[in-house]
């Protein structure tokens, strides 16, 4: 019997190699962000060490995240429905739009129970270097909003646009470029209270300093 050559065989795993479903699921993790290779490794032995049960359910949460969480269509939080609760609520004083960069942003203000109008969410916040521009975030839909009633909830005119930016470069750099885009539709334009700290994020904020941020807005000169 005559042996293979070795040029025709199959390439060999080491014998010290992980399962190929193992590596897979760490490279995934780790394509995930802040997520390095000693984690992702981590994560996966959690995974492996965890029931079916446990480990199916993580999937199927997954799979319902992708299938059925969408922006809502006003204002682009997260939601499970054309509009988002905070839209879809006639309690809310839809003339007055708070603008902010993430969803995690908008829930951190809500959690303070201070602010009773509706929201916008950005979706980040320009960033030159990083190429992000006002088209790669949700600029346009705020100024429509701003400049047509009817495509506000309810049809109502926005009469004040709150920044509430991070207070970051990057944040600053944002509240800037939309107020000089703002001004152009007549709507009032006031900005969160300085009592966020410089530099830091909305979301580790405290409940009071964020309800104090929202009282003591102002307007912007």
């Amino acid at each position: 019997m005559t042996s293979t050559p070795s040029s025709s065989r199959s390439p060999q795993r080491s014998g010290a190699a992980y399962p190929r479903a193992v590596d897979r699921l760490i490279s995934e993790f780790a394509a995930l962000p802040g997520i390095g290779r000693r984690s992702a490794e981590r994560l996966a032995f959690h995974v492996l060490k965890s029931s079916e049960e446990s480990a199916l359910g993580l999937s199927q949460a997954l799979i319902d995240v992708k299938k059925s969480v969408r922006h809502c269509v006003n204002c682009y939080h997260l939601s499970d429905a054309d509009l988002c609760p905070v839209c879809g609520d006639p309690s809310r004083d839809h003339r007055t739009v708070l603008v902010v960069e993430q969803p995690r942003d908008l829930l951190a203000l809500e959690a303070t129970g201070m602010y009773k109008g509706i929201y916008h969410v950005l979706m980040g916040r320009l960033s030159p270097l990083e190429g992000i521009g006002p088209a790669e975030l949700t600029v346009d839909r705020l100024l429509d909003r701003a400049k047509n009633p009817a495509t506000n909830p309810g049809g109502v005119p926005v009469a004040e646009v709150i920044l509430g930016l991070n207070p970051t470069l990057e944040g600053d750099g944002t509240a800037l470029y939309l107020t000089d885009a703002l001004r152009a539709t007549g709507v009032r334009v006031s900005r969160l209270a300085r009592g966020l700290p410089s530099g830091g994020q909305l979301e580790h904020a405290s409940k009071a300093v964020l309800a104090d941020a929202i009282h003591e807005r102002r307007a912007v000169d």
